[in-house]
């Protein structure tokens, strides 16, 4: 079989294969095979930079054009990674700027980004067109100005949540006047005034342009200009929603809604002012997404926008459209697959807003085509999540954060084993799972019972003795992610359960009774993991990291400070 069809009639086979999992497969069945793959490899992604080296990657793909690296574990979201620990992207650029002349797109999550690691790709890569940086540090407007001057093709400039210092607004101008390429342009993560002649004139020349997400510093004012000049947008990321409310000002910005008859998805809207809120009304019953996670808007009026959306897919929101407001939402929106709900303010010492468990019930009731939940809010029972596992077993991302640490079912005051058992046991193609609460070994066995299907674990302050972290080990056979904090997990299950270790991408424990002797234990009998210990309390002594190939111990001795374990997938051959 191996041997039956020319090579180039493989490579063109296998050209179908999107599929990473696939891809790998394919490369095992015999040398023949492996050669070709290789070679005709076009799309690489590297789920954890220190798994494999940029010249293993570079030397295993030749002809790769499309590179995404993921860094910092997610626990780096929270703080509780220590400054300095890595994930410096600059070797990677350096590797592929001499081995991948005819890159063309480079995706970073979680790294450290330079200013001399902007401008080397720059500099290098004639044919570059995409570059999407999330949750990056260490870069400045600088970096972003050498991209613009030199990119000629560059079609989709995505920053998400990232670190930037901004030097000057003015790294816009940089764009030629003959460029004309751009598709996708994302800045909403930056907090200085950008060139509003610049920001207008590169929109209008962009025929092409889909998805613009502006920062917070575009006024409101400016916001129908860059509609008129670019009414073919698809997605569309506003400025602040807020000015000193004039007829002239809501007639153009209804006007330039209105001639904009593509927008699926809608973001932004900064210091809303509602009354301006209603000049969006003629587009929204053809959006499917809408994301207002960072909107101020309060309840009546949320549910006034929600139930003009009958066609939304996804919505982020903050808790601010309490459970009247889900409610609405589980009227007007059938087609509804994915909610997250944040805290307005989740340090206040009592509810600021009536959001309870009631609303996701109401949802999970009256949207038959929800997949995937983040859910924060401060009550739930073991009734309410039965209810939500009975009501969606089609549900495959299920995150849920009670605010208060080991909050027991408010109803009995008893666990939420129940409860979280009724997910795994109801919904047979979860892949992501978040629990919080009061919870005990038995919710781990239950997981390890179900959850077959099960890739990615977050649990904090949950389980009685090293019996939970067992239960998920043997139980789970795809997990593939596990972040566990302040919970009573140790030695013994972590050494029990080593050989399952190097069947996972990574696992995360912080503030866990992990002793240095297994971890050390760990690092020489399983010389494929990187290990890496971190001592002492990350918040309050930054430590610096050092790593080496199978071991490595970081930080100073604290006496009672607290132990915090990385453990990586294999070193050279995990490749998700």
């Amino acid at each position: 079989m191996a041997y039956s069809f020319p090579e180039e009639v493989l490579e063109h086979v296998f050209s179908f294969i999107q599929s990473d999992k696939d891809r790998n497969a394919v490369s095992l069945v015999c040398k023949s095979w492996y050669e070709i793959e290789r070679w005709c490899r076009r799309r690489i992604f590297v789920g954890n930079c220190y798994a494999v080296s940029p010249d293993i990657m570079t030397r295993r793909f030749p002809e790769v054009r499309s590179v995404e690296l993921k860094g910092k574990p997610h626990f780096a979201d929270y703080n509780l990674v220590p400054e300095g620990w890595g994930a410096y992207v600059y070797p990677w650029i350096a590797a592929m700027a001499r081995e991948y002349p005819c890159l063309e797109e480079i995706r970073l999550k979680r790294m450290v980004v330079s200013d001399e690691s902007l401008e080397l790709i720059a500099r290098s890569f004639k044919h570059f067109r995409i570059l999407v940086l999330a949750s990056c540090e260490g870069f400045s407007t600088d970096g972003l100005a050498a991209i613009a001057a030199n990119c000629r093709n560059l079609q989709e400039l995505d920053l998400q949540e990232c670190e930037v210092d901004d030097l000057s607004g003015h790294w816009l101008s940089h764009f030629p006047d003959t460029y004309t390429s751009l598709v996708s342009l994302n800045i909403a993560c930056l907090s200085s005034e950008v060139s509003l002649s610049a920001l207008e004139r590169l929109v209008a020349r962009c025929p092409n342009l889909r998805s613009l997400r502006l920062n917070r510093a575009v006024p409101l004012e400016r916001l129908p200009n860059l509609l008129y000049g670019a009414p073919q947008l698809i997605e569309l990321g506003t400025g602040v929603y807020s000015a000193e409310i004039r007829n002239d000002v809501f007639s153009s910005l209804t006007d330039a809604f209105a001639g904009c008859k593509n927008l699926k998805g809608l973001s932004g809207f900064w210091d809303v002012v509602p009354a301006y809120l209603t000049a969006v009304y003629p587009i929204c019953s053809g959006l499917t997404s809408l994301n207002l996670s960072y909107a101020s808007i309060q309840s009546e009026d949320l549910v006034k926008l929600v139930s003009q959306c009958h066609n939304l897919q996804c919505l982020w929101i903050l808790d601010y459209i309490e459970d009247s407001g889900l409610d609405a939402l589980a009227m007007s929106c059938k087609d509804l697959q994915e909610l997250r709900v944040f805290p307005s303010d989740p340090f206040a010492p009592e509810p600021n807003v009536s959001l309870t468990e009631r609303g996701l019930v109401s949802v999970s009731a009256g949207c038959p085509k929800l997949q995937s939940v983040l859910y924060f809010c401060r009550q739930m029972s073991n009734a309410a999540l039965v209810s939500i596992a009975r009501n969606r077993p089609n549900l495959t991302h299920f995150r849920l954060a009670i605010i208060e640490p080991r909050s027991p079912d408010y109803l009995t005051q008893g666990p939420l084993d129940s409860g979280f058992g009724a997910i795994v046991q109801h919904c047979k193609e979860l892949r992501r799972l978040s629990m919080a609460g009061l919870l005990t070994d038995r919710v781990f066995e239950y997981i390890g019972t179900y959850a077959k299907k099960l890739e990615m674990l977050s649990i904090a302050f949950a389980g009685n003795t090293d019996l939970g972290l067992h239960h998920v080990l043997s139980g789970c056979e795809n997990l593939k992610k596990l972040e566990i904090r302040d919970c009573p997990f140790g030695d013994e299950a972590l050494l029990a359960n080593a050989a399952k270790l190097e069947t996972m991408r990574s696992l995360w424990m912080s503030s866990c009774p992990v002793s240095f002797g297994a971890c050390k234990l760990l690092g020489q009998k399983m010389p494929r993991l990187n290990v890496e210990v971190i001592e002492g309390d990350l918040r309050t002594q930054g430590p610096k990291t050092v790593r080496l190939r199978s071991f490595t111990y970081t930080g100073r001795l604290l006496g009672q400070g607290l132990m915090h374990l990385i453990l990586f997938g294999q070193w050279m051959k995990k490749w998700h």
